[in-house]
């Protein structure tokens, strides 16, 4: 039995240790958990000398996690997340609570937020947060509680539950085929192509897909939809994009399919579920609802 209390340091010790593991200072852990400098200090060195190891080298004023500190600072601050979700959910409404969502801006933007109100109105005991990601991320250091991701469904110690395929089409504005008709993928050469950064091979993808060979100028780079789309409607070139996230234009006859010779990507939308959050009731309530919405 002492060996096991021996185990299981006290929540203080946990979060003071857990604090400066995050942050890289006592100060700072001290600031966020409203105590004082010495107070984590104190606590910290008590964790350690209840568990007999080295979680900090300490160097004049700073800190830094020894190997075995990094590992249990890990877990430490996955446990203690654990924690939170569990007593959040204890003392609130079973579907109520908070939702922590990682999106895709582009995605989040043209797809999911004007289909979003059906969801608040359908669940407004849960508060949700939107987080916009391109970069890689960890779920349990940004406390998320699910992400929508493009790609392949490999990542580690979660589901990925797959939404939707991606097809793109070659898009300009109708005013550009009206000066340069295009009958052929060899007139497309002819004109300027407009790259979409996150996808850098989507044209040369979509000339071998059509046996073609893929022309030797780079063309314009862009970084988001909007602005790519954008000039393409401005007369800028042929834009390769997915169709459903540029629906408004084409409905508008604002951009126009260049050549109808559509191209499925091989990736596709995911969403990306940690293992301990899969039965959340405000993460049960958005998986139903967005594969719904998916499918129509």
């Amino acid at each position: 039995m002492a060996f096991q209390r021996k185990l299981l340091p006290s929540t203080s010790m946990l979060m003071a240790f857990d604090a400066s593991a995050r942050t890289g200072s006592f100060t700072a852990a001290a600031l966020e958990l409203n105590l004082t400098q010495g107070a984590i200090s104190r606590q910290v060195q008590a964790l350690e000398e209840q568990l007999d190891i080295e979680l900090f080298t300490r160097i004049k004023r700073t800190i830094h996690l020894t190997d075995k500190g990094e590992v249990y600072a890990k877990e430490v601050h996955q446990a203690l997340q654990l924690i939170l979700n569990a007593s959040l959910r204890a003392i609130t409404s079973p579907m109520s609570g908070t939702l922590n969502l990682a999106i895709l801006p582009t995605f989040g933007a043209r797809w999911l937020i004007p289909k979003f109100a059906d969801f608040l109105e359908k669940h407004p005991d849960i508060t949700v947060n939107f987080v916009s990601k391109l970069a890689p991320f960890d779920f349990h250091s940004e406390n998320l509680h699910l992400a929508i991701h493009y790609g392949s469904p490999d990542w580690p110690n979660t589901q990925s539950t797959f939404l939707m395929g991606e097809e793109s089409i070659p898009v300009c504005s109708p005013k550009l085929l009206e000066k340069q008709r295009l009958d052929n993928i060899d007139d497309l050469k002819k004109l300027q192509l407009l790259h979409l950064a996150t996808r850098p091979q989507a044209w040369q993808d979509w000339f071998l897909q059509n046996k073609a060979k893929p022309p030797t100028n780079q063309g314009m780079l862009f970084e988001q939809v909007s602005i790519i789309a954008k000039a393409a409607t401005a007369e800028l070139g042929v834009a390769l994009l997915p169709k459903f996230l540029i629906q408004s234009e084409l409905d508008k006859k604002e951009l126009v399919p260049a050549l109808n010779l559509p191209v499925t990507s091989s990736f596709g939308y995911y969403l990306v579920t940690p293992h301990e959050q899969l039965t959340y009731p405000p993460v049960v309530a958005f998986t139903k609802w967005l594969l719904t919405a998916a499918k129509t």
